[in-house]
């Protein structure tokens, strides 16, 4: 269940653009780098990214190249999320 803190901490995300190309109108993914499988990930673990960064063939979702490109992985998107929360 989804807490009323984390809906708020969730919708300030989703104003911020595209973590990985600076687009906007983003999707939240859930960060699950280093979780297994069975894990649910946390409300908190998420960041902004594009419908083409996120579900494209070559998004996230995919085989990831777009994130190779430019040589980032889920944690940084995540760190670079959080730094632009709390400047």
């Amino acid at each position: 269940m989804t807490t009323a803190s984390e809906k708020r901490y969730m919708n300030r995300v989703a104003e911020l653009p595209c973590s990985c190309c600076g687009a906007h109108g983003v999707h939240l993914h859930h960060v699950r780098e280093y979780q297994g499988m069975g894990q649910k990930a946390q409300n908190w673990l998420i960041v902004p990214l594009c419908p083409d960064c996120h579900t494209s063939p070559i998004g996230i979702h995919g085989d990831k190249s777009l994130l190779r490109l430019r040589k980032l992985d889920e944690m940084d998107l995540l760190a670079m999320t959080i730094e632009r929360l709390n400047p």
